[in-house]
């Protein structure tokens, strides 16, 4: 082959095309209102709490002592 990706290599047209039509198949459909209201999108799930990020590790910083 003398492409820069050989077709050859490649999956085929029907396994990509399957790959491709399961994910559409497992996405959620999002509906945005044509609304002029300033009123955030509603999620469907809760989001989870986030612990902020300097207490996601549980440690503390101490100064440096170089002894």
């Amino acid at each position: 082959c003398t492409v820069k990706t050989c077709w050859m290599r490649l999956p085929s047209f029907r396994s990509v095309g399957d790959a491709l039509k399961d994910r559409f198949d497992g996405a959620s459909r999002v509906m945005v209102p044509n609304a002029d209201l300033e009123v955030p999108a509603q999620r469907n799930d809760a989001a989870p709490h986030r612990v902020p990020r300097r207490d996601r590790y549980r440690f503390q910083l101490r100064p440096h002592n170089p002894d």
